[in-house]
């Protein structure tokens, strides 16, 4: 507690208030005596054990503990988080197996508030109602599948019309775009963070990226998630929350409508609520022009990235970008015979030379050095980096070629563009987009590899824009008929959900079953005590000294993960990990 001495009983104008350090590794809470104003969510100072720490208030006008003299706090700082935000912190601690400091900072402004700005006044926002959107937000938990050059505006002005709505985006781009025609239309929009005073007091619309699901938003009325698909919702450090599920959990303790928005949504989000989408002929005009090389025909002995209408687009003079994902990629390995890619038997990744076999890098089956397609025993390494691109490409089009990458700083003034997937976020419009390799995204190692490579087109497709703009994307594969492939030529993305869904069924991966990987010098006594657990799976240890745990459903598996005491050292829990 937060004293030692004998009565316990609250000054007149105090409060006996509980308080949650700003420190993990803390896990209970403290009691102490505070002013009558103070409020839950509000940030303090403690003196603790001989510390100052940071916290904030998670409950007021508690029972005092008997026998304990209690320690006035050391400051009230100001402004923190809504009770809905605190109590949302302790769900997330153990969704996600952390702690609720770690949330708790990410719902706290970056400064200290010590005042609100006037709240916002009713709104009477203008515009045109939208009826697939007014559709969804009827549904109550609805999945709005809608095309890249979909525009989202509709969407969030129709939800805005409830009440005050959080909407959460995949970029500050797109949130910066969207707050700006909400605001021409005569809402009170808070940009979050910067804006997080005026979020806290009162407003139409807050918006925000990731960090955007954790916002003050009173009286939320509505909430809309924008490319739910997109890995950046989701925390890379530990613990790996996601902005998504985050959003999905607030609108249902406020018991408000809930819409996710994708192109091409996740198995997560379509296992969740209702699907909701356009008609056919809309949803195919909302998609550009795609373009299928097939580079079975050509040598694997060469570099075969340069077909003809790359070329011709190279020297077209229009606006063109180029993806070659070198970072991070394993190296393919092709027939010699044949030109068929070497792909796992179980899986469909692509396979890597072992010692005396093939070995898939995301199932870990084993197999013959064989083609499975000719059974040829000659198989042949091929990696090529965006560098030696940007040399071909200017060689081959006579034309400048600028090169972009995730640690490039300034865009390349260039009409001609190549780059990893960075410079599909860099760039705000193109007349054109080629995936110079994309079989390196659809084989990769990675359990998700179908569902990324269909973001990635779909971001491609945004760019371009529909086919009325005459913006085209080009496909080099040597794998026509995936079901990647095959959906960006129809603009029909349920052909990859469709075979996905089969595929983690088989794997029993998310969202058929729930998984968490653990990893660091203390992960074997982690997972030691859940080895004898019959709700839930351990695998492993991996070459790395990783596990991998598994259970039926999420709940299972977070309850197992928090009533597991955790050992001293780095200890990363990842559950729900984006690339497995």
């Amino acid at each position: 507690m937060g004293g030692n001495a004998a009565s316990g009983r609250p000054e007149v104008g105090t409060r006996v208030v509980t308080v949650r350090a700003d420190e993990p590794a803390l896990d209970k809470t403290f009691d102490y005596l505070a002013p009558s104003d103070v409020r839950v969510g509000d940030v303090v100072r403690i003196d603790l054990h001989g510390r100052r720490l940071g916290g904030w208030v998670v409950d007021v006008d508690v029972e005092p503990p008997a026998g304990v003299d209690l320690k006035p706090l050391a400051k009230v700082s100001g402004w923190g988080p809504s009770r809905d935000l605190v109590d949302l912190a302790d769900w997330a601690a153990w969704r996600w197996a952390g702690q609720p400091p770690h949330f708790l900072r990410t719902a706290t402004a970056a400064s200290v508030v010590r005042g609100l700005p006037p709240a916002a006044r009713p709104a009477s926002a203008q515009g045109v109602e939208d009826a697939l959107a007014a559709d969804a937000l009827r549904a109550g938990r609805a999945v709005l599948r809608l095309p890249p050059s979909a525009d989202l505006f509709p969407l969030a002005l129709q939800a805005a019309r409830l009440g005050p709505t959080l909407v959460v985006c995949s970029s500050h781009a797109q949130e910066r775009h969207l707050a700006a025609r909400l605001r021409r239309a005569g809402l009170v929009v808070a940009a979050h963070p910067r804006d997080w005073a005026q979020a806290r007091a009162g407003a139409h619309v807050v918006i925000g990226a990731r960090a955007a699901a954790w916002a003050p938003c009173p009286d939320l009325a509505a909430v809309v998630v924008l490319d739910e698909h997109e890995e950046v919702h989701q925390e890379e450090a530990s613990p790996t929350w996601h902005a998504r599920d985050v959003a999905v959990e607030r609108a249902a303790r406020a018991g408000v409508p809930c819409v996710l928005t994708s192109p091409c949504p996740s198995l997560e989000a379509l296992a969740w609520g209702a699907l909701v989408s356009p008609s056919r002929a809309d949803e195919r005009a909302g998609w550009p022009v795609v373009d299928v090389v097939d580079r079975r025909r050509e040598d694997p002995l060469r570099s075969d990235l340069y077909s003809e209408k790359l070329v011709d687009l190279v020297r077209s003079g229009r606006r063109l970008v180029c993806v070659l994902n070198r970072k991070g990629r394993a190296a393919l390995l092709v027939c010699a015979a044949c030109s068929d890619l070497a792909r796992c038997e179980t899986c469909q990744s692509a396979v890597a030379m072992g010692e005396s076999t093939l070995v898939c890098r995301r199932c870990a089956t084993t197999r013959p050095v064989v083609c499975q397609s000719c059974g040829s025993g000659k198989l042949k390494q091929r990696r090529l980096g965006v560098s030696r691109a940007r040399e071909d490409l200017e060689r081959l089009g006579r034309v400048p070629v600028g090169e972009v990458t995730g640690d490039s700083d300034d865009l390349p003034d260039t009409n001609v563009l190549v780059g990893t997937e960075a410079v599909l976020r860099r760039v705000d419009r193109a007349d054109a987009v080629a995936f110079l390799d994309l079989d390196a995204e659809l084989l990769a190692p990675r359990y998700r590899a179908g569902e990324e490579a269909m973001a990635l087109v779909a971001r491609a497709a945004r760019l371009v824009g529909g086919k009325a703009g005459g913006g085209r994307v080009l496909l080099q594969t040597r794998q026509p008929k995936h079901e990647v492939v095959q959906a960006a030529l129809l603009a029909d993305p349920s052909r990859v959900s469709a075979v996905e869904r089969e595929r983690r069924a088989i794997l029993r991966l998310p969202p058929a079953a729930a998984v968490a990987h653990v990893s660091g010098a203390p992960a074997a006594a982690y997972v030691e005590p859940l080895l004898g657990r019959i709700d839930v799976e351990v695998l492993g240890p991996a070459a790395d000294g990783s596990y991998l745990v598994r259970a039926a459903d999420v709940r299972t598996l977070c309850d197992a993960l928090d009533a597991t005491p955790r050992p001293g050292g780095r200890l990363r829990v990842a559950v729900d990990p984006a690339r497995l």
